[in-house]
């Protein structure tokens, strides 16, 4: 493989961290991590197994049951958390080079990364200083009061797509409301996630908060899950391997938070700015090298714009730069790892007897090694496909046609998953009536992928099991204890105060 494509001081070996240290896993397992740009074997990761994930559960725990952590002033926790929202932002360059590397997503969508995990961060620094809770009177009869606190250890389980801003999402409220946490990293992504343990200490957080294991899902992930000292789970990934977490926290009743699949459409109204939506439509699929939860992989289109914008639509597909992720002229690099690439590309070939192929359908000229996929569009494809109900996550987008608002809405809602849908329409009341009734967690209204860290982040349907974002984030890693005070003579009816006979 080509010079450009290794980073400076790239580790050609990846440990644990458990307990404030960096080690290998107990029993020396170790797996390969591949680079996507040539799957050629850089670096072995500690392959984490049930023994691993025990110590680092003992650590979390004795940090949240003796440590200081919980026990700190939200405003002490919110100095730290800014210290280390500090500390991200100043390895933004070394981050994007990391992460580029590591997943394939091309260089200029990395960029934002660093500063996006860091505002993760000061989000909750702010939230936790200013929240308050609630406290109900009767004068004269009672008062009521809530008491939040944190619950213990929290499981958190993340994807490989954009790894190190996601991991940001969970850390920063976890570790925000007093809980310690241990980290389970995707196997495909690991390095980026090395870069926690050493911006944590940094920061002053307290030995034992954090912990990371890495390994396989089937192995680290399933010990975590199952872990008898770990209360909560909190995981983003795919739809089959969150009802296998749904089934193996249900012995232990573990609070669950789980982002799951998705197949969200993305619905054109003729009366749409169809330049803007054209616009919106090809970065919501084809940005992050199509491997995102909310990508609009379904494109609805109003009959009498159907032609006009699939014509359009293909013909920017086609012109959208494939290549080294490195190069900032780059749109879509390289797929993650060839497992993954092997799963798109059987896709493709599925849709070429499933709709009419306009743009793509297989390995982009001139890349013969690494995992590159051409932008792939399908038009014409009928609801009972594959392409339209299976989720491939790449960058791959079926077209399909509708007449009127009751046909558009059967085909948005006709999949299992429901996690976003994106509406483009001028027509307000059809905007809002539409968005009221589209089966999906999170919708954009003449808008592209951009979310306020305040508002609800979920799915419904087969796409999630809760919401996390801002207080309901906090609500997650909280039991909220509520507390009852009678004011005055207390009024309790007199059980065995009659006379016997």
């Amino acid at each position: 493989m080509a010079e450009r494509y290794f980073p400076d001081n790239l580790p050609t070996r990846i440990q644990h961290y458990i307990d404030g240290k960096c080690v290998d896993s107990v029993g020396g397992e170790t797996f390969d991590v591949l680079a996507p740009v040539s799957n050629a074997n850089y670096a072995t990761a500690a392959a984490g197994q049930k023994a691993d994930v025990d110590l680092a559960v003992a650590s979390a725990a004795k940090a949240f049951n003796e440590g200081p952590w919980p026990r700190m002033k939200p405003r002490e926790r919110a100095r730290i958390l800014n210290r280390i929202a500090d500390a991200v932002e100043s390895q933004e360059a070394r981050l994007a080079e990391l992460e580029t590397f590591d997943s394939g997503l091309p260089i200029t969508q990395a960029r934002g990364q660093a500063l996006r995990a860091a505002e993760n961060f000061r989000f909750f620094a702010d939230l936790i200083v200013a929240q308050f809770d609630d406290a109900m009177k009767v004068p004269g009869a009672q008062i009521n009061y809530v008491n939040r606190k944190p619950i213990g250890v929290a499981g958190l389980i993340t994807p490989w797509n954009t790894p190190f801003m996601l991991e940001s999402w969970k850390l920063a409220p976890a570790i925000a409301s007093g809980c310690t946490v241990v980290l389970k990293p995707a196997e495909f992504t690991p390095l980026s996630a090395s870069l926690w343990a050493g911006i944590f200490e940094e920061a002053g957080l307290p030995q034992g908060v954090f912990n990371l294991v890495n390994g396989l899902g089937e192995e680290a992930g399933d010990a975590l899950v199952k872990h008898p000292d770990v209360p909560l789970i909190s995981f983003t990934g795919e739809t089959t391997t969150g009802q296998t977490i749904f089934r193996n926290a249900a012995t232990g009743l573990k609070g669950l938070s789980m982002e799951l699949g998705g197949k969200s459409p993305c619905v054109v109204f003729a009366d749409a700015d169809l330049d803007a939506a054209i616009d919106s439509a090809l970065f919501g699929v084809f940005s992050l090298n199509g491997e995102r939860c909310t990508a609009g992989s379904r494109i609805l289109v109003e009959r009498s714009s159907y032609d006009e914008f699939c014509e359009k639509f293909a013909a920017r597909a086609k012109n959208i730069v494939v290549g080294d992720p490195h190069d900032p002229k780059t749109e879509v690099g390289a797929l993650v790892h060839p497992e993954h690439y092997n799963k798109v590309m059987s896709y493709v070939e599925i849709g070429k007897t499933e709709g009419r192929l306009l743009a793509g359908g297989g390995r982009p000229p001139g890349l013969e090694t690494g995992n590159y996929v051409a932008p792939t569009v399908f038009a014409d494809v009928a609801p009972d496909a594959r392409i339209f109900q299976e989720e491939i996550f790449g960058p791959v987008v079926a077209i399909t046609p509708f007449e009127n608002d009751d046909e558009a809405l059967a085909l948005a809602n006709g999949v299992k998953y429901g996690l976003a849908a994106y509406i483009w329409t001028q027509n307000l009341t059809r905007a809002h009536n539409f968005a009221q009734n589209v089966e999906a967690g999170m919708v954009w209204l003449n808008s592209h992928n951009v979310r306020d860290l305040r508002t609800p982040f979920g799915g419904v349907k087969a796409s999630g099991l809760g919401h996390e974002g801002g207080f309901r984030s906090i609500d997650f890693y909280t039991d909220q204890q509520a507390v009852h005070i009678t004011l005055g003579t207390v009024q309790t009816p007199k059980f065995g105060a009659a006379a016997t006979y």
